[in-house]
């Protein structure tokens, strides 16, 4: 019998050849690779490439506000968020700060995650379709992408910073104003550039909470008392 803590060669000859057939059985074993898709990143003249000679589908995860105000004219629309109608307190509550900032920065309705957004999409394409997926500002675009990766799409790319910085002309639209300006409403469209940084940042915190919420809850329990 081996001793406990000693070396694999004080064992007897048999049980090291045990180890030794152990050792190449192992060896010899299929390793199955886990593949999973990578989201990539484009600029917008990439993305019209991706589009035009690989195949790739537009998809449009804004509301239906921006959507309508200008889109690229083959994207299919599948809104991320949906118009939040809820009237419970918790509601309420948030509705009222979303108003005050937000709303108030980009003139855009109070929402929610769309429940049947992965559904939707599953509906609309299979898993190896070739995907462009587009938002104003580049944040929804991310997050979509990356629920629809986890859902096995395969083929994923999102533009850079979103359709605002896309250069003008770069894809055949419809709507009233130019892709870059269908976010601008509220005081982004009066008071430019300073609105439109903080009402950015207000954006990114709100989807940070909503798809981290357990995070968030962490970094604000370090936060310093009031």
């Amino acid at each position: 019998m081996a001793i406990l803590g000693l070396p694999a060669f004080f064992s007897p000859p048999e049980s090291r050849s045990r180890s030794r057939a152990h050792l190449v059985s192992r060896s010899r074993r299929k390793v199955v690779p886990i593949v999973r898709a990578e989201v990539r990143y484009v600029s917008g003249e990439e993305a019209k490439k991706l589009v035009e000679e690989e195949g790739y589908v537009v998809l449009d995860v804004r509301d239906g506000k921006q959507y309508g105000q200008s889109h690229i004219k083959s994207s299919r629309h599948i809104p991320l968020f949906v118009e939040n109608n809820d009237n419970d307190f918790g509601t309420i509550v948030k509705k009222t700060l979303h108003n005050n900032f937000v709303g108030l920065f980009f003139g855009l309705p109070f929402t929610k995650l769309n429940p049947d957004f992965v559904q939707e999409a599953k509906r609309q394409f299979t898993g190896d379709t070739r995907l462009v997926v587009v938002c104003q500002e580049g944040l929804r675009s991310a997050a979509a992408a990356t629920m629809l990766e986890k859902e096995g799409f395969q083929n994923l790319s999102c533009i850079t910073s979103g359709l605002r910085s896309v250069k003008l002309g770069t894809f055949e639209s419809v709507g009233a104003v130019d892709l870059q300006d269908a976010g601008k409403g509220g005081l982004v469209s009066i008071q430019g550039k300073i609105s439109l940084v903080l009402g950015t940042l207000l954006i990114s915190a709100y989807l940070f909470i909503t798809f981290f919420p357990e995070q968030a809850e962490k970094i604000l329990q370090l936060s310093p008392a009031s």
